[in-house]
């Protein structure tokens, strides 16, 4: 049924029951419901609306609500509810309907009840009321509330909850809506003074609460008309709207004022009044609410509560010192305990509580002085909580140990010890079973016996307090520790789970098992989480000791299973939260309270002392029948211990990702738990092994009270445990343990490291205390600090452990961290492999190495620890997955470790022990292994790998830097070293022994050099260089040839990918500059191999090679090669006088530098168009290079100067080749080549001397060059012609040829070579090649043929001017012996061959450039008439031309070429006219007269030991000089340029050389050494005359010696017949001069022969005279006969200025005397000559005696023939029949004397007078 419906009965009822006694009513009543029949919506809005009908529907319902009846009173309430429930109340009846009901209130219980009813419908659907129409109706509820009858009055109690409550939701309703609008806001005036505007339900809320305050505090109420009010229900009333409504508080300043000034007040004064139980309580209700909701809101006044519960809490401890009076029961301790409880179950509104007073430097320390007062609370009564015996372990019976243990213990956990200190007292003097009996007496703690049912803070129907046990409040004080404690746990865990575990993840990402901790500073400062964490940090930071204290003392006491699993969790809560939070300190302190639980240090301590009895089982003991002692059982751990020891490690699982250090203590633990449960008990009989295990066990089924009894002998074993309390066998807690060392696997990296660094310190600090010394040497350097603290670190040889163990100075067979560290490595090869090498290697290997270098170690540990180590390093590398980057990785983790063990430490004596070197052995068979299996794959951890190899071979004292960047070798500094050995080897077998192995698998390296990167080929070479230097001369020649050489190959294999090719150039020089380390080893064939490596890769390569790579080639190759040999090669040789034995160092070092220059020159001569030419620094190197040659000749040994040269001579030869876009480079490069070879050619010119520079202070050596380094010095000038020429095409200047051929003489004539060879026969390969450089200048420039010609000149004249004896002295070479050599059998050096060649190449010359009248006018041509001189002067005296072979002597080869010469030179003279001057052309005559002059008059008496066709054979080859002076010279020689006197000076050579006698009758005119001749016409005819009158006085009787060659001197004759005689008519002004000049020496020639005649005839009588006499009187009457002179010769000769009357004489002057006028004419007559000897004709016409005669062929030849023709006429056939060339030829033959060859002279010049 509706409520409209229901409406209608009740009017119904309403008019039935007041028909008879209230008619009126019926009335209204019936009117009602006609209203409401006839239209029930519209009544129904018109009593909403307050309508016209509104007071005929409402008028019954009043009417009857006034009468007395009950039943018309209840039935008209009814009604009003049934409206008010329709809402068809007009608001204006709302105050009418209140009072009626007030009225009414006084009614029954019925009415009363039906009142509150309606009140509740009528505020609850009418929001119209409020203010003092909802204060009356409150006061109608408060009135009844305050009834007797309990049924209302509880009713009436009930109500006013539900109306109070509506009132409050009324105002957050009105929250909840728009704004009110300003006229409903009311202006109250708030407790503070101030005044807010409120909405209307607001100011009801507000004005009922301000009232249930003052009334609870026994004021007036202002809104409420109520005088009094319970104290109990106005606290319960106040509870309920805190309850539901705090939010709405928070949300209103006004409400919170009402808490602030009047709620507080009250609650402190009814606090700190006396204490009723039922006022108290529910004020201590209120409290918690206030402390719970409104904390933040009532800061202070929260802090004040907060501090008055603690004071409470603290109060038991002070009552001593209260008055009694003062004092509070009991019971409000506990209720305060209650509410601390519920507060610290909140585990916000403690960390609210930090922020808002800990936090604050001015505020309460609230939590702070809460946990205080909880440790000082549950540590106030030890001896009610008792002992619990479990906790120091089983059978352990020192007292001593129990009594210094349990102070520790107690002093440790900050205890109050004041408070045991009477138990502790006792205790000492009683036995050990009264001392368990008094301090575990106590009752402990359980909450079956300590706990309520219903706690006090809820019993509010109690008017006192109920029953509380006696420990109830320490159990309430264990509740909050642990209650703080878990909400730690239960606020940090989820957001540590979800920000470290859960957070989102990226794709790839795995779950994070053992997260580390949280870092607050990373998160959002910013964020409630973030904020509320840094609380609880905060927090834990300073109240850790506190609760550390509480727990560790709690935990020692007599709890129950189910509290001690608190506690323990409590333990393990703090630990965590500590650890998720990053909290060290307090994470370690929790940890090490837990492993000192888990194992007890007496225990430890005891089983290390235990000796097992050896008393009969069946044995008893007084003791045991007393029941004093129980049988002894050794040392263990208890159930409780192993529980503890349990939740430490699953607290470690949990923390382990972020334990860091604190691993070690956890790890020392869990040592030493496996030290008590395994080593120990390794030792018992199998039967007491098995005992053990339920023994330990049982002590955990002992009851709380700790008496011993077990409790199974009370009670039945509960069925259900406590997970913590099951599975705490030993078997268990070793499988525990064994999943803490396999959760490693679950571990993050770095978690991981800092798990495997606190294994390592264990290990470390165990192996440190077996160390032999104190003194503990690790690998690391002096002053480092292990950065892990992973190694052994020095302490006492004797020290006791943290946890108590004790390990005497002997030997174990292995270690238990070394040996963990190998199982946590193989459980975690997947890490080891997959995961960087800081998590995993670096923690373990660290450690490992550390032991194997702490040579104190036993050297058991050191092997075991290298044999774990060598096993990963084995087992990691077979377990990877070929992905290629996952292989580097692992491979260089291995090989690093590897090479920590293998690599020493810096040498010392204490590393070279036996076991250091084993460990060695090791650590490279170990490396051989990996590299056989995987050396193929290896792409990462070379250089490792190298530096392991190069560990073993690395030299003593020498670094690297000294032995290549120096350039001095190891051997200059190393002179304390024994000779074979000088770079500091180490021989030592064992040494040796690892060199062996290291090098082994050096070759395996070298099989994957192509695998290999640039930096680890870099390695690669340098390990390499090193192996090269080691006393093992196989390894050595190894390494430097081989295996250096296949590197080479792979770096340029590498070099072909543009790419990279920089990386492998700079590598390839880096082997380049280790080869060059090797080429100055001290032993000559690892030296010479490496060079030939070192320039074999450069000759391969070399046209791969970019620009820079060939710089730095040159730079940092080839010269610093060549400066360090120049060291050794340049020292001071040994005394050449001592002996050597085979090939000295001297010569060695030579050898390499001659195959260091031998390369170099190949190198440059291939490479030099193509690369090096084009470097920048092309210019420069030339110039060192070229510095380098020229010092190596003039400074090192002479051996060294070929090779240079010829190095040089192939360098300047490539020059030819280079393009013409880099002729700039070319002609500096051979620019400077002439330079150093001008330099040379001034040190071979000084005659070999050491060539010093002013920057050097030496020794001047004299160092003789040998003629091969001569002839390749010339090849190098001639080269660098060739490359001059090809670039320019023209020669050289003149200035700089002329250098060249005083550098080509210097050569030439040098003196000192040891090693001459026989230049006769022909040239030497120097003169050759001197001669062929000099015949490479191209002769067109001026001056250039001049120079050219007269240094050949020379070059014909040194067989006679500089042949000699070599010094064998100077050629000695260092280091031989020197040997005198006989003076017979010394070499000599005649240039002869020289010469020979040099002879027509002149002639040559000077036919090509006979025309350049150059040669003329510079002196040029009389240099070589000059040089062919000395040979036609020497004559016979010159050398033999030849020692084998049957040359020309040189003299006929001079002789020929001069002729050969003079024939052109005569007529070009001529030609050129004044291109030459007069000085020049007197000069060259003059030459060439000297030259006829030679070879008429040398002397030639040599010839008479020739045979007498040799002989004739000579003087027909002489024939030659005539002849030549006849045809070629002669025509010429009256040129009016040529002086007189040379003129005369030929006819006096002439004149000379006709003489037939050596020593003439008398004496002849001679030649004048004078080259001019005075009054020559006088001195001729004065002679004549004086001759002619003294001729008696002139003759001899002296036979005279003939010449030899008379032919040769009737050829003279003959040709000075012919040049004065006119019988040609070309050159004829030339030929009367010479006529005119030379007819003096003719006529005096004649006439001396005549005369000398004439006067020896008168002399001797009948004495015949010598044939050749006779012969030649005859040939000379007979030639003057036949002379016809040039018309006016003859008185041209004679006069002033024959050349001038020689043509054209003054004209005869008749007016001359007759006997003036008639010789002037007759001296102009072409027999002038006869009448000149006219006397002389006479007297031989007259003479009496028989004069000569011969027979003549008739007709004689005519006068111009040659000299053979002639020689029939000029001698008589029968006198001298040997003459060649004599035929009997058409003719007759006569006689003729001289006698009638006179008469037939006077006759000629008589026709010529006339006379005839």
């Amino acid at each position: 049924m509706s409520s409209l419906a229901f409406l209608v009965t009740e009017l119904q009822s309403l008019a039935s029951e007041s028909r008879r006694k209230h008619p009126e009513i019926r009335e209204a009543a019936e009117k009602s419901l006609a209203i409401l029949r006839s239209s029930p919506e519209q009544a129904i809005a018109s009593l909403a609306s307050d309508g016209a009908q509104s007071d005929d529907l409402l008028r019954p319902v009043f009417m009857g609500c006034a009468t007395k009846n009950a039943k018309v009173v209840a039935i008209s309430l009814g009604s009003l509810q049934r409206l008010i429930a329709l809402k068809a109340v007009p608001k204006s009846a709302v105050p009418l309907i209140i009072s009626t009901m007030s009225d009414a209130m006084s009614q029954g219980v019925d009415i009363q009840l039906r009142i509150l009813q309606t009140l509740v419908s009528l505020i609850t659907n009418f929001p119209s009321v409020h203010g003092d129409l909802l204060g009356e109706a409150l006061l109608l509820c408060f009135k009844l509330q305050d009834s007797r009858i309990a049924v209302v009055s509880s009713t009436a109690a009930a109500t006013l909850r539900q109306l109070v409550m509506f009132v409050f939701d009324k105002m957050v309703d009105e929250d909840r809506r728009s704004p009110t609008p300003a006229d409903a806001v009311s202006e109250i005036a708030l407790p503070n003074g101030s005044t807010a505007s409120l909405g209307p339900y607001a100011t009801d809320a507000y004005s009922v609460f301000e009232d249930l305050c003052l009334l609870a505090n026994m004021e007036r109420p202002h809104f409420l008309h109520l005088e009094y009010l319970h104290k109990t229900f106005a606290l319960e009333l106040i509870e309920s709207v805190l309850t539901n409504y705090h939010e709405l508080f928070r949300q209103h300043s006004e409400l919170l004022l009402l808490l602030q000034h009047h709620l507080c007040p009250l609650l402190l004064k009814s606090l700190s009044e006396k204490a009723v139980f039922p006022l108290t309580l529910r004020c201590f209700r209120v409290v918690f609410l206030l402390l719970k909701k409104f904390s933040f809101e009532l800061k202070t006044e929260a802090e004040v509560f907060f501090m008055l519960l603690i004071k409470i809490v603290s109060e038991d401890l002070e009552s001593s010192t209260l008055d009694h009076a003062e004092a509070r029961p009991p019971w409000m301790r506990v209720l305060a305990m209650e509410i601390m409880r519920g507060l610290c179950s909140d585990a916000e509104l403690i960390r609210n509580i930090w922020d808002r007073y800990d936090a604050r430097q001015s505020g309460a320390k609230v939590f702070t002085c809460l946990i205080s007062a909880l440790k000082r609370l549950v540590t106030e009564k030890p001896a009610l909580l008792g002992v619990c015996a479990q906790m120091s372990g089983v059978g352990v019976h020192s007292h001593s140990a129990e009594g210094a243990s349990g102070s520790s213990s107690a002093s440790g956990y900050g205890l109050d010890v004041g408070g045991v200190a009477g138990i502790v007292a006792t205790a000492a003097s009683a036995t050990v079973s009264g001392v368990v009996g008094m301090i575990g007496s106590g009752s402990g703690l359980s909450i079956q016996q300590s706990g309520m049912k219903l706690q006090c803070i809820d019993q509010l129907d109690k008017a006192d307090s109920p029953p509380i046990p006696e420990t109830y409040i320490y159990l309430l004080a264990v509740q909050c520790i642990v209650s703080l404690c878990e909400g730690f746990a239960s606020f940090t865990g989820p957001l540590y789970t979800s920000i470290m575990v859960q957070r989102p993840r990226t794709a790839g990402e795995s779950i994070i098992h053992a997260p580390p901790a949280l870092d607050i500073s990373l998160l959002p400062p910013d964020e409630p989480a973030t904020i509320h964490l840094g609380i609880v940090r905060a927090m834990v930071e300073h109240g850790w000791p506190a609760l550390l204290a509480a727990l560790s003392f709690i935990i020692s006491t007599n709890l129950s299973d189910e509290l001690f699993v608190d506690v323990l969790t409590g333990y393990q809560a703090m630990a965590n939260v500590a650890g998720m939070l990053s909290l060290t300190t307090p994470r370690d302190a929790f940890f090490t309270s837990l492993s000192k639980f888990a194992v007890p240090s007496r225990v430890v301590s005891s089983l290390e002392s235990y000796i097992e009895p050896h008393t009969p089982r069946s044995s008893t003991l007084l003791t045991d029948n007393l029941g004093l002692t129980v049988p002894p059982v050794p040392p263990g751990l208890s159930e409780r211990n192993l529980v503890c020891l349990k939740v430490l490690i699953s607290s470690a699982l949990f923390l382990a990702g972020s334990l860091g250090e604190s691993w070690y203590s956890i790890l020392e633990a869990v040592q030493n738990a496996d030290y008590v449960l395994t080593l120990k008990g390794s030792q018992l009989p199998s039967s007491r092994r098995n005992s053990t295990v339920p023994g330990v066990a049982g002590t955990a089924s002992r009851v709380p009270s700790g008496t011993g009894v077990p409790e199974s002998a009370k009670v039945p074993s509960q069925p259900h445990r406590h997970p913590l309390l099951v599975d705490t066998d030993p078997e268990s807690i070793q499988l525990a343990i064994q999943r803490l060392f396999e959760a490693s696997k679950i571990l993050e990296d770095s978690a991981f490291q800092d798990f495997v660094r606190a294994l390592c310190r264990l290990s470390s600090e165990m192996v440190g205390m077996q160390s032999d010394t104190n003194e503990i040497v690790t690998g690391e350097s002096d002053g480092s600090e292990d950065p892990g603290g992973l190694s052994p670190r020095v302490g006492l040889a004797h020290r006791r452990r943290v946890s108590g163990i004790h390990l005497p100075r002997t030997l174990r067979s292995g270690d238990f961290g070394i040996e963990r560290l190998g199982v946590v490595a193989m459980l975690n090869i997947h890490r080891l492999i997959y995961h960087s090498p800081e998590i995993a290697w670096d923690p373990m290997t660290t450690h490992l190495l550390s032991i194997i270098s702490l040579v104190s170690a036993p050297p058991a540990i050191r092997t075991q620890a290298a044999r774990v180590l060598d096993e990963c390093l084995v087992v990691i590398p077979r377990n990877l997955s070929p992905n290629q980057e996952l292989q580097a990785k692992v491979q260089r983790r291995v090989l690093d470790v590897l090479a920590k063990q293998t690599i020493p430490p810096p040498a010392d004596g204490i590393y070279n022990t036996s076991t250091n070197l084993e460990l060695r052995r090791m650590g490279l068979e170990t490396l051989h292994l990996i590299l056989q299996a995987s050396g193929h794959t290896l792409v990462v951890g070379w250089e490792t790998i190298f530096e392991m190899l190069g560990s073993v071979c690395k030299p003593a004292v020498l670094s690297r830097a000294d032995s290549i960047d120096s350039v001095s070798t190891v051997s200059l500094h190393d002179t304390n070293r024994p000779k074979p050995l000088p770079l500091g080897y180490n021989n030592e077998r064992g040494h040796t022994t690892l060199v062996k192995i290291a090098f082994q698998s050096m070759k395996l390296v070298c099989d994957s050099v192509s695998t290999l990167s640039p930096e680890h080929l870099r390695l690669c070479i340098a390990t390499l260089g090193q192996f090269g230097r080691q006393a093992e001369t196989n390894v050595a020649l190894t390494a430097a040839e081989s295996l250096l050489w296949s590197v080479s190959d792979a770096i340029q294999a590498k070099r072909r990918d543009a790419l990279i090719e920089p990386s492998y150039s700079e590598l390839w020089m880096f082997l380049l500059l280790e080869m060059l380390g090797l080429c100055t080893d001290a032993r000559p064939e690892i030296r010479v191999g490496a060079i030939q490596t070192l320039f074999r890769a450069m000759q391969l390569y070399g046209a791969t090679l970019s620009l820079d790579t060939w710089n730095d080639c040159i730079w940092k190759i080839t010269f610093p090669l060549l400066d360090s040999i120049s060291v050794q090669t340049r020292c001071v040789p040994p005394d050449p006088t001592v002996p050597s034995m085979g090939e000295t160092p001297e010569q060695a070092w030579d050898e390499s530098k001659s195959l260091s220059l031998q390369w170099t020159g190949t190198i440059i001569s291939e490479f030099l168009v193509s690369k090096i030419i084009r470097l920048q620094t092309f210019i420069d190197a030339w110039k060192v290079f070229v510095s380098h040659i020229k010092d190596t000749v003039l400074l090192d040994r002479r051996p060294l100067s070929l090779p240079a040269l010829q190095c040089l001579e192939k360098a300047v030869d490539s020059l030819l080749a280079v393009g013409g876009d880099l002729q700039a480079q070319v002609t500096e490069a051979w620019e400077y080549v002439w330079q150093a070879c001008s330099d040379i050619g001034t040190a071979i010119a000084q005659g070999g001397r050491l060539f010093l520079s002013l920057q050097r202070n030496a020794t001047t050596v004299h160092r003789p060059f040998t003629q091969d380094s001569l002839v390749a010095f010339t090849k190098v000038i001639r080269t660098t012609r060739r490359v001059s020429w090809q670039q320019t095409h023209t020669e050289w200047p003149l200035e700089r040829l002329t250098r060249l051929m005083e550098i080509l003489k210097g050569v030439m004539t040098y003196s000192s070579s040891p090693d001459y060879r026989p230049d006769i026969d022909g040239l030497t390969p120097l003169q050759a090649s001197i001669l062929e450089t000099a015949e490479s200048i191209e002769l067109t420039a001026p001056g250039v043929p001049s120079l050219v010609i007269r240094d050949l000149s020379e070059y014909v004249t040194l067989p006679f001017l500089a042949a000699f004896h070599p010094d064998q002295t100077d050629a000695s070479v260092p280091g031989t012996p020197v040997t005198p050599v006989p003076a017979s059998t010394r070499k000599q050096v005649t240039y002869i061959g020289l010469s020979k060649k040099a002879m027509p190449s002149l002639v040559e010359l000077y036919l090509r450039f006979r025309d350049h009248s150059e040669i003329y006018e510079d002196g040029t041509l009389e240099a070589v008439l000059s040089a062919y001189s000395i040979p036609m002067k020497l004559k016979y005296d010159c050398p033999s031309p030849s020692k084998l072979g049957k040359d020309p002597p040189l003299w006929k080869t001079a002789t020929t070429c001069f002729l050969r010469i003079v024939t052109e030179c005569a007529g070009n003279v001529s030609r050129l006219g004044q291109a030459i001057s007069d000085a020049r052309v007197e000069a060259i005559w003059r030459r060439i007269i000297e030259g006829f002059r030679g070879g008429i008059l040398a002397d030639c008496s040599a010839a008479e030991m020739l045979s007498l066709e040799e002989q004739e054979a000579e003087e027909n080859f002489d024939l030659a000089l005539i002849s030549s002076l006849e045809v070629d010279l002669v025509p010429h020689l009256g040129n009016p340029r040529v002086p007189d006197y040379l003129i005369v000076q030929l006819a006096k050579v002439l004149h000379k050389g006709s003489q037939l006698l050596q020593n003439s009758s008398m004496i002849s005119s001679g030649l004048e050494d004078d080259d001019r001749i005075t009054d020559s016409t006088h001195t001729s005819l004065d002679s004549y005359e004086h001759q002619i009158s003294n001729i008696q006085n002139l003759g001899s009787t002296a036979v005279g010696s003939a010449v030899l060659r008379e032919r040769f001197s009737f050829w003279c004759l003959d040709l000075l017949f012919l040049i004065c005689s006119n019988v040609t008519s070309d050159h004829a002004e030339s030929r009367r001069r010479v006529a005119a000049l030379c007819l003096p020496s003719l006529l005096g020639r004649c006439q001396t022969a005549m005369v000398s005649y004439i006067a020896d005839e008168t002399l001797r009588g009948s004495l015949p005279f010598p044939r050749v006499r006779e012969d030649e009187l005859l040939h000379i009457l007979r030639k003057l006969l036949k002379l016809k002179l040039w018309p006016g010769t003859f008185w041209a000769a004679f006069s002033d200025a024959p050349t001038k009357h020689s043509s054209v004489q003054p004209p005869v002057d008749p007016s001359l005397p007759a006997s003036v006028l008639i010789p002037d004419i007759v001296r102009r007559s072409p027999v002038a000559h006869l009448y000149h000897f006219y006397t002389i004709m006479c007297e031989l016409s007259s003479i009496p005696r028989q004069t000569p005669s011969a027979w003549i062929l008739s007709p004689p030849p005519t006068p111009a023939s040659s000299a053979h023709s002639r020689a029939p006429e000029d001698k008589g056939i029968l006198s001298n029949p040997s003459v060649p060339n004599v035929s009997v030829i058409r003719g007759e033959v006569t006689v003729v004397d001289a006698r009638s060859l006179a008469k037939a002279c006077l006759k000629v010049l008589g026709t010529e007078l006339g006379a005839i």
